[in-house]
Order: structure tokens, then sequence, then C-alpha cells
């Protein structure tokens, strides 16, 4: 079972079964991808593996934020699935980098077939290398759905979600609700165990738990 109350401070999140995934939706500016990689970022320090799909910064950015993130951590098993490469033969880069950090390049972020293949070769370069159980952040699902329609973004959280469950992880994706109607909001939920929801209010941020327990968890403050 994987403990995220770390991050999120209620219990519905203290056991959360391997293979599970959690959609992360809220509007734009408030702190998806950092509640993203804060998730990632408290599973290394417990020894956990760490995935990272980034549709927007490059494998290089999102290395050192993410290096900063766990500053004092030791033996940290990171692998970046890069979708911004324009121009990449999608070849990955694991030859060049240092131990413990897997880079694979996707020529766009409306590769979908790219990216399952740079997550798959990640996930067994993490597993080879002895870290068994991990977490995912797909970093997101709004640009995907800028190149793709909904239902092959679907798809492909609902395979992604078995190759999860396959490895023994467990992933959170981002999603900007200000970007997408209704209906598209509502087909994207569907492929996902549970929902984070985030909003600002007062001037403070405040996310609560769809789906995992029982009933919705409280608005709380991040």
């Amino acid at each position: 079972m994987y403990d995220l109350s770390n991050v999120l401070e209620t219990e519905a999140v203290s056991e959360i079964r391997p293979g599970t995934s959690v959609l992360i939706a809220g509007p734009a500016m408030t702190g998806k991808e950092s509640l993203a990689m804060e998730i990632l970022a408290d599973g290394s320090r417990k020894g956990e593996g760490a995935l990272v799909v980034t549709t927007g910064d490059d494998a290089d950015t999102v290395v050192e934020d993410y290096q900063e993130r766990v500053s004092g951590a030791n033996n940290i098993q990171l692998g970046v699935v890069d979708c911004r490469a324009e121009g990449s033969s999608g070849r990955g880069g694991d030859t060049e980098t240092p131990p413990g950090l897997y880079i694979h390049h996707v020529s766009s972020p409306g590769d979908l077939t790219g990216i399952g293949i740079g997550i798959t070769k990640c996930l067994e370069s993490l597993h080879s290398n002895g870290a068994t159980e991990g977490r995912l952040a797909l970093v997101s699902l709004s640009t995907m759905l800028t190149y793709t329609d909904r239902e092959t973004v679907f798809k492909f959280c609902h395979v992604l979600s078995s190759r999860l469950d396959a490895a023994g992880y467990v992933g959170v994706f981002t999603i900007d609700t200000g970007a997408h109607d209704e209906q598209t909001l509502q087909v994207i939920k569907q492929a996902f165990d549970g929902l984070i929801e985030i909003r600002e209010s007062e001037g403070a941020r405040q996310a609560r738990v769809l789906g995992i327990t029982d009933s919705p968890t409280t608005w709380a403050t991040l």
C-alpha cells in the first residue's frame, strides 16, 4: 500500500493500493503540477522509484526541479519521458545519463504510442535497478487533449492504468478544468480510480479527495 497522507493530510489517501490512478483536477495556477511532483518526491524519500511524463518542461528542467525537491535523499531512481523533443528520433538517452536517471524522448505530446513505449522502458529500467515500488506523474493531460481527441486520451489512460497495475506503481495525472468542456472532463475522469480536486478559496489552495473512499472528503487547505 502507498501512503500519500504526508502530502495530503487526510486518512483517505493513507492506504492506496498499487496500480491506482488518480486525477488531479483544478483551474490553472492552482498548483496541480507542484502537488503531483511532491507526491512523487515523498515516495523518493522513502526509497521508491519516480517517473515523470512531461508535456511542457523539458527533461533537464524536470530533473533539476526534482533534485531540488528531494535534496538530501540518497539513491534516487528517476525516469523522465520528455514529450516535447520536437525532431527527436524517439530513442531514449539512457546511455548518456548518470546512474539512477532514465530519460526517453518523444517527438510530440500527441504521440501517445511513443509515450507509452517510453513509459514502459522507464518502468523496466526502474524495476531492473531495484525500484519495484514507485509513483508516476503525468503533467498534463490538457496538453495531450490539444493534440488528440478525448476518446483517444481516455483509452491511453486506461491502458496506462493497466501498466501501472502490472508494475505495482501508483499514478497521478493533472488536468486543467478551465481548458475543457464538462463532457470532456467527465469522459477523462472515468479512466481513473480517484480524483483530487483543487480550488482557490479566500486566497488559499484547498483540496478534497473523491472516489477513493465511500464519500468525498471535506475541503482542506493545502
